[in-house]
């Protein structure tokens, strides 16, 4: 294993962790901004009310999104494989 390797299994690592949870940050990030404007235009400053919702819609995401994150986290897992039954 040389360093090109080493890099290349970093940045396949860290473009899985990032499309792995995208959809949840998306989905909380919208859902804030939504909420922050929704308290912004009728000065409403309930602290709970961002929490309920946000929860909710994430784990709404995670639901639908988990066979796309469980396609991205086994095709990471098949590329390691490969490369450890190969020698890299």
């Amino acid at each position: 294993m040389n360093e090109a390797d080493a890099l290349d299994i970093v940045q396949f690592a860290i473009w899985t962790v990032l499309m792995a949870s995208g959809p949840a940050v998306i989905v909380a990030m919208l859902v804030g901004v939504s909420i922050a404007l929704i308290q912004a235009l009728t000065q409403v400053q309930e602290i709970t009310l961002t929490f309920v919702p946000k929860i909710v819609a994430i784990l709404l995401a995670v639901a639908f999104s988990g066979p796309f994150v469980g396609a991205q986290i086994s095709s990471f897992t098949n590329v390691i494989f490969q490369r450890i039954q190969g020698g890299f």
